[in-house]
């Protein structure tokens, strides 16, 4: 992979072009946002319900298995059925959106509840990638 070492602001004008002195760095992207290949599984939000912690509908989140839960961690978790990004509190265990239009819901005794792993990363595509397709998290 190329690394153009620029920095740019949105109102940048007329700057030598960055291609120019380009360095080439030994950076994988699978080993700069994958720390456990084989736990490590990628999947799509779908929502606004946590969009306080910078995650927003379509983006990507890459979710680890093998790291250890922590309170107040984002986790994809299978709640009832569906799958869910969520804020757990494991002290009050509660699921929390980081979003106020969002109320917290108590996980119950009676619930089918599994938490599927932390989300470590979130990536933003500004333009729809083919290789992207449903299902969504939510």
């Amino acid at each position: 992979m190329k690394v153009i070492p620029i920095s740019a602001s949105a109102g940048i004008t007329g700057f030598e072009s960055p291609a120019a002195d380009y360095k080439q760095l030994p950076l994988s992207l699978d080993e700069l946002l994958v720390e456990h290949p084989s736990a490590t599984f990628i999947g799509q939000a779908s929502g606004g319900s946590m969009q306080n912690v910078g995650i927003f509908d379509g983006d990507i989140l890459i979710v680890d298995r093998h790291v250890s839960i922590q309170n107040q961690d984002v986790i994809v978790a299978n709640y009832n059925g569906s799958f869910v990004c969520k804020i757990i509190d494991t002290n009050r265990r509660l699921l929390l959106s980081a979003n106020d239009e969002h109320h917290p819901v108590t996980i119950h005794e009676y619930d089918q509840f599994s938490v599927e792993g932390v989300v470590v990363r979130s990536i933003r595509c500004h333009r729809p990638s083919p290789l992207l397709s449903k299902p969504q998290i939510g």
